[in-house]
């Protein structure tokens, strides 16, 4: 082995480096440059309880009084289930496939812990739990939409019954979806007839393939649940019996209560008996209660209804009877009335004190606020006076006329001010959506020179605008593409037939003139409920219903007032009764304003006006609404649409009775029955939504804009064709502002010829293939909504329907005939 030589190492720097100077004392420069601009705490403790340390007694005792915090939480919302009078545990049972059985599985449920009680085929039920000292209220249902949502709203627990060799259908599709959208306490799934699924190792695989089906639609659901084993069942039970539910926050606002026993009069003049156990708030005679779909009702009074026991069994012979008519709570002086509208002497008529332009004066367009080209021009702008600099307002109101001193310390005072633009539009919204101004241009302006216009033949004008307007499709497809936009026939006089249109400078910040829409609006417009501070009223409603009534769990009679005896031969025993108890106002009529967003699944768009059914927590209704542009407008001025698109968000609007509260709101459509939708299927659940702050003062501004082609283009000169097809409609309209899709805005010139050519300047050069248009509004007014009863037929014909979806004939249309 060659030895080990030592390498030499060669520094190639002179360089030392030193020790450190230690000092125990640094200069104030050196502490700075050393703390890098830290500030170190003014004290060495934790402030925050967070950041404290606590020692391990003080975490224990933390620990303790979190726990007994939750189990007071716990006690009070299970209180009301314990007792020998505690309020039972209601369970809707749902089949969701055509081979369940809700009845059976409500025998195995009950086997499981040897209870043997009678099931009818649909009902209800109520069982005692001796195991588990609690009582239970089965709600056996059959596959039927407005059954299952009645229950449902009521239920504490909703079980839903799959099944192993048939898929879940569109009808329970359809319940699955309504019942999730309208508010859903626990639930729970189980499969019936697992057992007769052969191999039995198919059985887990099917239990997997149902429990991935469930969690689509609720993905808490840990488990699917076999029926057929006894102690899965023992443990749906013990569940059932000792887990605290849910609850639905928009329920547990109101007192509501499920019927069980109706007793029917012999005579109209008397009262309706509905017994049942009270839930949610206390009950109070004066407030109004929604029975089912039947309606509004007083309540006569409250009676005590306590189930016989054989303790009282035993003393009944010498029990006097009053005790059965024991009145909890009547009504007082201040019980809600059935008063819709309010009363026509409160309402302030201020009709004649409108001040308006009469229609003969008129000689153009309404613009925000104005008729422009009449003879009253106090409309027009102050001219701006020349005045000595440092003048003050005062000052300025001494000056008369124009000033003929031309010296240097007069400058212009526009009276005025300037308009602030803010946010981005687009350009048929308004002066926001207009393109920047170009730069104005050096050279000298240049106009072309003066020719005189020839009108065309009527023959080749009739031609070319047949040319024009040839584009034809679906109307729905055409609103998409070309919004808002319709086309006028040469024979018709646009200043006649939009009469009731107007200019908006702005949509988002003009201000909107009322008084010309007050011969148009609804008869009973003025009556409608009006809520001018809505969280404080909501608020004030809400802390009302905490106070006083009959208390959560006692089993009463509740005494309803003018219950019509039709109702007594499509009432049907077996099928849900369910009892709200409205809030005060909750009747009255007023204009309500709902969120909707259609469902993915659903890809035909919805046209306004059409006919819905909504139902609202307790409450269902045939409603033509309106929808709008949502979000917040600093004037309330919000676009009508003609068309809700799928994936589209907007505002339904209608008049119908109050609802306080996000309660959710589900839309249904009656089906078709084309062929693509099941016939089975009862309603179509096309959209849902959350109920809105209601508000009359909301303007929905109906948009037409009338489209020009340029026909001839001279710089920023140009000359428009097929807006307008004489003349006078040229003049009338010549106030409004054009604009044009890329951004481009102008004014009407002045008319050429007879056939409503005009020439038009712009504030930049314009494209040959842009379009001219200007934008006319109108206001469109919400309809009145009925309340849906299932058991009359109000099924409307087709000319009906028409009618209805068609009452804005003319400029709803796409061509204006």
């Amino acid at each position: 082995m060659p030895s080990t030589v030592a390498s030499h190492s060669h520094r190639n720097t002179t360089k030392v480096t030193h020790k450190p100077f230690k000092a125990r004392k640094a200069t104030k420069g050196a502490l700075k440059e050393l703390s890098k601009g830290k500030v170190q705490g003014t004290s060495g403790t934790r402030k925050t309880p967070h950041q404290q340390l606590m020692s391990k007694f003080d975490r224990k005792n933390q620990a303790r009084q979190k726990q007994q915090s939750k189990h007071k939480e716990h006690l009070k919302e299970t209180s009301i289930f314990v007792g020998r009078d505690g309020a039972p545990r209601i369970i809707a049972v749902i089949p969701l496939c055509e081979d369940g059985d809700a009845a059976g599985a409500v025998r195995q449920l009950s086997g499981s812990l040897d209870l043997e009680v009678e099931v009818p085929a649909e009902g209800i039920v109520r069982t005692d739990v001796t195991r588990f000292k609690q009582k239970i209220q089965y709600i056996v249902l059959r596959r039927d939409l407005a059954s299952c949502m009645d229950a449902c709203r009521v239920a504490d627990y909703v079980v839903f019954i799959l099944s192993p060799e048939q898929e879940v259908d569109e009808l329970g599709e359809l319940i699955v979806r309504s019942v999730e959208s309208q508010g859903l306490s626990t639930l729970l799934t189980v499969v019936q007839g697992l057992d007769k699924i052969e191999p039995a190792k198919r059985r887990t695989q099917i239990t997997g393939s149902l429990k991935s089906y469930i969690t689509h639609f609720h993905p808490d659901q840990e488990k699917v649940h076999n029926l057929d084993s006894r102690q899965e069942c023992s443990n749906l039970m013990r569940s059932l019996c000792t887990t605290t539910p849910k609850g639905v926050r928009w329920r547990e606002e109101r007192s509501w209560m499920l019927v069980e026993d109706v007793q029917w009069p012999e005579e109209d003049t008397q009262n309706v008996v509905l017994t049942g156990i009270v839930r949610g708030k206390g009950l109070k005679a004066d407030r109004l209660v929604q029975v089912g779909d039947w309606g509004d009702f007083q309540v006569d009074r409250i009676t005590a209804a306590p189930l016989p026991t054989a303790k009282r069994v035993a003393i009944e012979g010498t029990m006097i009877e009053e005790d059965f008519e024991k009145i909890l709570e009547e009504p007082s002086a201040e019980q809600d009335d059935l008063a819709e509208l309010a009363p026509d002497e409160i309402v302030m008529d201020d009709a004649d004190a409108a001040v308006s332009v009469a229609a003969s004066d008129k000689r153009g367009v309404l613009l925000d606020d104005h008729h422009y080209f009449s003879d009253d021009e106090t409309h027009l702008p102050l001219m701006p006076k020349r005045l000595p600099k440092g003048t003050s307002s005062y000052q300025a109101a001494w000056y008369l006329g124009d000033m003929s001193d031309s010296g240097s310390d007069m400058e212009d005072v526009d009276e005025q001010g300037d308009m602030s633009m803010e946010s981005p539009a687009l350009p048929q919204d308004g002066i926001e959506g207009f393109a920047p101004r170009e730069p104005t241009e050096i050279a000298p302006s240049e106009y072309p020179q003066s020719e005189m216009f020839l009108d065309p033949a009527p023959d080749d004008e009739a031609e070319a605008l047949a040319a024009f307007r040839a584009r034809k499709g679906d109307e729905a497809e055409e609103d998409r593409e070309f919004p808002d936009e319709i086309e006028l026939h040469p024979h018709v006089l646009a200043r006649e037939r939009l009469a009731r249109y107007r200019g908006l400078k702005s949509l988002r910040s003009s201000h909107w003139e009322e008084d010309e829409d007050r011969a148009h609006e609804p008869e009973d417009w003025r009556k409608l409920l009006q809520v001018p501070d809505y969280k404080s009223s909501r608020s004030q409603v809400t802390r009302e219903a905490l106070v006083g009534g009959v208390a959560p769990g006692t089993r009463i009679h509740v005494h309803v007032r003018s219950v019509p005896l039709s109702i007594r031969n499509s009432y049907n025993p077996s099928r849900p009764i369910t009892l709200f108890s409205l809030l005060r106002h909750e009747h009255k009529q007023t204009v309500l304003n709902f969120s909707i967003t259609l469902n993915s699944d659903y890809p035909v768009p919805i046209r306004s006006k059409q006919e819905m059914i909504l139902q609202v927590g307790p409450r269902r209704f045939v409603i033509n609404p309106i929808f709008s542009a949502g979000g917040n407008s600093q004037n309330n001025v919000y676009k009508f649409d003609r068309f809700l698109h799928p994936g589209q968000s907007a505002v339904a609007t209608f008049i119908g009775p109050l609802t306080w509260g996000s309660v959710p709101a589900l839309f249904f459509k009656r089906p078709s029955h084309d062929g693509v939708t099941d016939a089975k299927v009862p309603l179509e659940l096309v959209a849902t939504g959350t109920a809105l702050p209601p508000s009359s003062a909301r303007v929905i501004a109906k948009r037409i804009i009338l489209t020009g082609h340029p026909y001839k283009i001279h710089k920023k000169l140009v000359t428009v064709r097929y807006m307008f097809f004489n003349r006078e409609d040229v003049e009338w309209f010549k106030a409004l502002q054009l604009w044009t899709k890329r951004g481009r805005s102008g004014f009407i010139k002045e008319s050429l010829g007879t056939h409503g050519y005009f020439k038009a300047t712009f504030d930049g050069k314009i494209n040959p293939q842009d379009a001219v248009g200007v934008s006319l509004y109108k206001r469109v007014w919400p309809r009145n909504s009925r309340p849906w009863k299932p058991f009359q037929d109000e099924d409307l014909g087709g000319n009906e329907v028409r009618e209805l979806e068609m009452a804005d004939a003319g400029v709803d249309s796409r061509t204006v005939v």
